[in-house]
C-alpha cells in the first residue's frame, strides 16, 4: 500500500506572534494519510492551548485509527465522500466531548474551546470540516479562494448586509466566533467535498494570518513561494508579525504534486468492498 506523501508535500509552522505570551494555536499533519489538522484555542490562563491540544491529538488518533481500521462492510456508491464525512465527524465528535468533559471537570479548563479546520486528501479530493473562524484556502492557478466561511459574529453580519467586506476586516469584534469546538456536549461540523487537481496549494491558517493580511497578499506570497512551502510558511508568519502580530499565527501548506486516484493510496484498503454484500 503506497502513502500519499509522494502525491502531497505539505509544511506547517505555527508562532506565538508579537503581543500574546503563550501560543494557543496547534497543528497536525500526516502526509501519508494526506491529513491536516489546525486549531485555535480560547479560554482562561492556558486552557486554550489545552484545548486546542486535545483537538488536533484526538483528531489525529480517531482518524488514523479509522483509516487503518474501518470495517469490510463499509460500502459507498462510487464515492469516498460519505466514508470521509462520517470519519471527520465522528473525530471531532469525540475532540468536543473530551474537550467539553475536561472543561467540566477541571475549573481551570471551564469555558474553554477551539476553533477547528481539517482537511483529508483522497481518491483526487479533499474533504473539509471546519469549526469556528480558521480557514482553508485553495490557489489554482491565478486564482485563489476561500473554501471555508467563519462560523462568527462578523460573517453574519457581512451576509446579512449589514457591513462590507473591507469594513469587516477592520471591525472591533471580528474576533467572536459563533460555533466552537469543546464548549457545549455538542458541536456542529460544516463539512464540505471539492475535487483536486495536480498543482493546487492549500492553505490552512488561524485568524492570526487571515487578520493581519488580505487574501490578496496571501495570494501573493503563496504564488511566489509554492515551490518551497516552507519557505511560504516562515514567509507568512514573518509577514503577518510585521503587520503587529497581534494573534498566534498558524501555517499548513499543503501543494498537490500530481493526481492520487484511489487504486494509488491509503484509501485502496476499501476499493475491493464497495459494492461488495456484506
Amino acid at each position: 500500500m503506497r502513502s500519499l506523501s509522494a502525491a502531497l508535500e505539505i509544511s506547517g509552522r505555527t508562532d506565538t506572534g508579537l503581543v500574546r505570551d503563550h501560543n494557543e494555536d496547534a497543528i497536525s499533519f500526516e502526509p501519508d494519510l494526506g491529513l491536516v489538522i489546525l486549531a485555535d484555542g480560547m479560554g482562561g490562563y492556558n486552557a486554550g492551548e489545552v484545548a486546542s491540544g486535545i483537538a488536533t491529538q484526538v483528531v489525529a488518533e480517531v482518524m488514523r485509527a479509522q483509516m487503518m481500521a474501518t470495517p469490510p462492510h463499509v460500502k459507498t456508491a462510487g464515492s469516498l465522500w460519505p466514508v470521509a464525512h462520517e470519519m471527520l465527524l465522528l473525530a471531532i465528535d469525540r475532540a468536543n466531548a473530551l474537550i467539553y468533559t475536561t472543561a467540566q471537570e477541571h475549573s481551570q479548563c471551564a469555558g474553554m474551546g477551539t476553533t477547528l479546520v481539517t482537511g483529508v486528501f483522497y481518491n483526487d479530493h479533499i474533504a473539509i470540516a471546519h469549526v469556528g473562524d480558521s480557514r482553508a484556502y485553495r490557489l489554482r492557478g491565478d486564482d485563489f479562494e476561500q473554501l471555508t466561511r467563519d462560523h462568527s459574529f462578523l460573517q453574519e453580519q457581512v451576509d446579512a448586509g449589514l457591513l462590507t467586506p473591507e469594513e469587516a476586516r477592520h471591525a472591533p469584534y471580528k474576533n467572536l466566533v459563533t460555533r466552537a469546538v469543546g464548549i457545549g456536549p455538542v458541536v456542529h461540523t460544516e463539512l464540505h467535498e471539492y475535487e483536486v487537481q495536480a498543482g493546487d496549494v492549500y492553505l490552512f491558517c488561524s485568524d492570526g494570518l487571515s487578520d493581519m493580511l488580505p487574501d490578496e497578499s496571501l495570494a501573493q506570497l503563496i504564488k511566489l513561494f509554492k515551490d518551497n512551502l516552507p519557505q511560504a510558511c516562515n514567509v507568512l508568519i514573518e509577514q503577518a508579525n510585521a503587520e503587529g502580530g497581534r494573534d498566534n499565527i498558524s501555517v499548513v501548506l499543503v501543494r498537490v504534486n500530481r493526481d492520487f486516484p484511489v487504486e494509488s493510496g491509503i484509501w485502496n484498503k476499501f476499493t475491493g468492498w464497495f459494492g461488495t454484500s456484506s
